[in-house]
């Protein structure tokens, strides 16, 4: 999901058809990275990638990884960073740094609110993984500290920032698909591998040992949420969550570590499907999955890195499918516009493509996720250096996170309705776009 097919992306890359880089992108960027694990490794590639950025600190309570961080910043040629480590709250001390602009949060979840909310306040614009938070407090938290210090807080949502839907939310703002009714989308992700680590529990598997609800909902909800104008015109009302019963971690367990494994047996509360309905205040209705502890391939578009996701969006004059990288309209001419007949996507992608995506679409080339990571972490950096806001604001931050703590109230509610807080105390009202830096 979220983005053109693997070898679409490189036949567009090899031809040359992309902008120049953001102007003014020499201007020094201070960026200190928290959390060196293989995400932060990732994202830390990215920054030593993306022009004026200087990666001035580091943190990780891992030594190890403490040091291959500092190594792949030496190894760009540039100077060492600031090292900090041997205790959870040594984030405190790289937030002391007066030069700082910006910090990148790329720890286990239950850290992403306490840090982001520090950084802010330390006058830090912050970039958190997904999600933000896992508490419905911890997302007030958010939304109240960035209003009172006027800091920014972005979530790191690549799945917004990929070539389909950017595609898609401009095929929205033009008004190609009509009046949007509903959306579907999914995390459906086999990640039972890393269910143990050395043995034991990896944190991921911690939070399903004692939660159940949509643990990771802002993969569908982020993309979904922006062709519905979620708080920029239209709010969520309400939910519910439906949670399968629970087989494929134990399933997992025993045939690949051994029935006698201390684990083979444990009750584990996550569902191994979840599925979430939400309802917007002008009628949209979005259905949204997390499927990760069964058996499940990649996709068969010849990209080994990105699993298949799920996503689907539906208007009065048509469909687009990102899935199945497929479009249907009504009423359209042309060898495929039959009723019932998909059309042709690559013409929709010439027309429709973002210029987020036609400026940056060849310096991706290579990055996670098919070019969504660099794309995404390049809006953080531009508006760090144009000291604007972000596209993903700290209100998207708050909301698409919140899905987590209420499906878990739903499902333990038996599916009951659970209202959904309005984060942005009556602002979406207010009609407004996403706006991205270009």
């Amino acid at each position: 999901m979220g983005g053109m097919r693997r070898r679409r992306f490189m036949e567009m890359a090899g031809a040359g058809s992309f902008a120049a880089p953001l102007s003014g992108a020499a201007t020094p960027v201070r960026v200190g990275l928290i959390g060196a694990g293989r995400r932060g490794t990732g994202l830390l590639r990215i920054l030593l990638n993306i022009p004026g950025v200087q990666v001035t600190a580091v943190c990780d309570t891992n030594a190890d990884n403490l040091a291959a961080a500092a190594a792949a910043v030496g190894e760009k040629g540039r100077k060492l960073p600031e090292r900090y480590g041997g205790s959870p709250e040594a984030f405190r001390k790289l937030l002391a740094h007066d030069d700082l602009q910006a910090v990148i949060i790329a720890t286990p979840w239950e850290w992403h609110a306490p840090m982001a909310v520090a950084a802010m306040k330390a006058g830090k614009y912050a970039g958190v993984e997904v999600p933000a938070a896992v508490t419905l407090d911890e997302c007030w938290e958010l939304v109240n500290t960035s209003e009172q210090t006027g800091v920014p807080c972005m979530l790191l949502e690549n799945d917004c920032f990929g070539d389909g839907a950017l595609m898609a939310l401009n095929l929205v703002r033009q008004g190609v698909l009509g009046e949007i009714v509903h959306c579907e989308g999914g995390y459906q992700h086999d990640i039972r591998a890393g269910i143990l680590r050395g043995g034991q529990l990896s944190w991921r598997a911690r939070h399903a040992l004692k939660r159940n609800g949509d643990l990771y909902p802002t993969h569908p909800a982020g993309p979904m949420a922006w062709w519905s104008n979620i708080n920029r015109g239209d709010r969520f009302v309400y939910l519910t969550s439906t949670a399968s019963k629970s087989r494929g971690i134990n399933h997992y367990i025993r045939k690949y570590h051994g029935i006698d494994h201390p684990y083979a047996n444990t009750k584990f509360a996550l569902g191994d499907v979840v599925t979430t309905v939400l309802k917007s205040e002008h009628g949209v209705t979005m259905v949204i999955s997390h499927d990760t502890s069964l058996p499940r391939p990649y996709s068969d578009s010849g990209e080994t890195s990105i699993p298949l996701m799920v996503i689907r969006l539906q208007g009065t004059e048509g469909i687009f499918s990102g899935s199945l990288d497929r479009i249907y309209i009504e009423g359209q001419n042309g060898p495929n516009s039959k009723m019932h007949k998909w059309h042709d996507i690559r013409p929709y992608y010439e027309r429709y493509r973002h210029p987020l995506w036609k400026r940056l679409g060849e310096d991706a080339v290579g990055y996670g996720h098919g070019g969504e990571d660099y794309v995404c972490l390049s809006q953080f950096v531009e508006a760090v250096r144009q000291r604007k806001p972000v596209p993903v604001d700290v209100y998207d931050a708050a909301c698409w996170s919140a899905i987590s703590p209420l499906s878990e109230q739903s499902v333990a509610a038996r599916s009951a309705p659970v209202d959904f807080p309005d984060f942005t105390r009556g602002k979406w009202k207010v009609p407004r776009r996403v706006e991205f830096l270009l």
